[in-house]
């Protein structure tokens, strides 16, 4: 049994993992606005709370970058405290479990390649739509995230007037449109024609990300999850038009994208982390 844990800006959520299905979880708010020591204490009482006798080991997915072999997380997104610390050491001395840490969207796509739509796949990237835009990297079957587990964090490469993260996550809708995705999917789900001209210009953008991830990567498959990714039908058409503009046709042809199945995949990827030991690359 191994505790998973997805350590996201809004909420973290704990599972239980037993041979790659989750028996008992929870979730709770994220500590953003708390303390240093306050947030840890938070997250281990929450991963107390989760404990038994059978639990082997702790996996975390943490949006940051880190230092992987001493389990070190630097700035944290959305826990402003959260600046370096020292977390596998902290948790490992409280709970006497071997304790493993990613990066987030490492987890995602981990989380698909072992347990998700991943499986049959040799190169894929997981890609994570929500408050911003995570990009997790899967290579011959294996993890990759680089020296600082951030390899792939294409979200931040400069586009337009700012990033293709402000372009393909919330704050696209927040900051251009002062709403947010959800409301306008329930819009589009109506068939309001304001909304669905939104989608269709958040899909122009995505066309533009999934290009980059194209001449990066050129993966097998992508898989989208998060939020935004719910509302897949309501952008794909228009991504997939700028997906044309790609100048190797081969490769738009052969490229699989799916929609994550599975709301706890992350969860599940983090517990992997432990079941396969991933402490250094």
């Amino acid at each position: 049994m191994i505790v998973g844990i997805d350590l996201g800006g809004t909420n973290i959520r704990i599972g239980r993992v037993k041979e790659g299905m989750i028996v008992d979880k929870i979730s709770k708010p994220s500590p953003s606005e708390l303390s240093l020591e306050e947030s840890l204490e938070y997250l281990k009482d929450a991963i107390r709370d989760m404990l038994t006798d059978e639990v082997t080991g702790i996996g975390i997915g943490v949006p940051s970058v880190l230092d992987i072999s001493r389990g070190i997380v630097y700035h944290v997104a959305n826990i402003p405290s959260w600046k370096e610390v020292h977390l596998k050491d902290i948790l490992q001395k409280e709970f006497r479990l071997p304790v493993y840490i990613n990066n987030d969207s490492n987890c995602f796509a981990l989380g698909e390649k072992e347990y998700g739509l991943g499986r049959d796949y040799k190169d894929l990237i997981g890609v994570t739509l929500g408050t911003g835009v995570g990009v997790g990297v899967i290579i011959n079957h294996n993890l990759y995230g680089g020296r600082n587990t951030g390899a792939g964090e294409v979200g931040c490469i400069p586009y337009l007037d700012a990033t293709l993260e402000d372009y393909c996550g919330s704050n696209f809708f927040v900051s251009h449109y002062h709403t947010t995705g959800k409301d306008l999917a329930d819009k589009a789900n109506e068939g309001d024609v304001s909304a669905l001209k939104i989608w269709g210009e958040f899909g122009t953008h995505m066309g533009k990300l999934i290009q980059t991830i194209l001449y990066v990567y050129d993966p097998q498959l992508i898989i989208l999850g998060g939020g935004i990714a719910d509302a897949y039908r309501f952008f794909e058409k228009k991504m997939k038009e700028i997906m044309q503009q790609f100048p190797y046709p081969e490769t738009v042809k052969n490229i699989e994208i799916k929609v994550s199945e599975n709301t706890d995949i992350s969860m599940l990827g983090a517990a992997a982390l432990v079941s396969k030991q991933l402490s250094t690359y």
